[in-house]
């Protein structure tokens, strides 16, 4: 009986979560007649694939997907590359420096992301990357890399410093200690960092906004706002059809990542 209030919370909670994507499936197959109606229902009386073949035929959904996935992926893989050593010299290696590394993490994330958006366009500029996701990739793993590195430090600091010694005493060097010790440990921390990574670059609209200038080259998420007509009207059918399929791959990922994520916990829980 104690456990019912907690139980209760937990699927309030949950509905709470679900309850924007079971609206967005339901309109998503629903009229315009129906969408129209002035009592809506969960159930489409009329269910209609006609939102599905609009979408797919007005925009290039599966171009703006494919090149969104790149993006993702490759943000996702450099920032994890480029935390991880960088969150092991923080946690193993404390000193002044350390300190201020951390401290400008920190507060890095206090100013909004928007003043930096000039700056970075300006050197994309130089660079010739305005307009290309290799410039749309810097931008993200910019954006995603303190928060990564903030989350990777605090997996290497639970890691306790005796199990590298140990290796050390049987004749381990500190790569092969880091890599047959270490890493295996780390495999979760590594998991949720690929998968904020991924989310953060594959819901990213702002910046995509601002660097992405040609419409062959658009994202999923500018490409989105295009069924939202000149006068600021969206067409709800075609744009919840095609937001039920642009969230398809991040499920895909997620429950990919999820078995990752249990392999990994199981994995530190051996090795501890």
């Amino acid at each position: 009986m104690k456990q019912i209030p907690k139980y209760a919370a937990l699927l309030a909670y949950m509905i709470f979560l679900v309850f924007p994507l079971v609206w967005l499936l339901s309109t998503a197959f629903k009229t315009p007649q129906e969408m129209a109606n002035l009592n809506p229902a969960w159930i489409p009386r009329e269910p209609t694939l006609s939102n599905f073949e609009a979408a797919f035929t007005e925009q290039d959904l599966v171009g703006a997907g494919v090149r969104s996935l790149i993006v993702a992926l490759c943000s996702a893989v450099l920032t994890v590359v480029i935390a991880l050593p960088a969150a092991y010299a923080i946690a193993r290696h404390r000193s002044l420096v350390s300190k201020i590394a951390v401290g400008w993490v920190l507060v890095s994330q206090v100013f909004p992301f928007i003043l930096i958006i000039i700056p970075l366009f300006m050197v994309l500029r130089n660079l010739d990357l305005v307009s290309t996701l290799p410039g749309l990739i810097i931008v993200h793993v910019t954006f995603t890399l303190p928060f990564a590195l903030w989350m990777l430090q605090g997996y290497v600091r639970a890691v306790p410093p005796e199990l590298e010694e140990a290796a050390s005493v049987d004749g381990a060097g500190r790569v092969r200690s880091i890599v047959s010790v270490v890493a295996p440990l780390l495999a979760p921390g590594v998991v949720a960092t690929l998968l904020f990574s991924f989310i953060s670059s594959w819901n990213e609209f702002l910046f995509a906004l601002v660097v992405l200038k040609d419409p062959d080259v658009m994202t999923l998420p500018l490409t989105l706002v295009r069924f939202t007509g000149p006068e600021g009207v969206s067409r709800l059918g075609p744009l919840a059809a095609a937001s039920v399929v642009a969230t398809i791959p991040s499920l895909i990922f997620f429950a990919i990542i999820q078995r990752r994520l249990r392999s990994g916990l199981m994995a530190g829980a051996v090795k501890g």
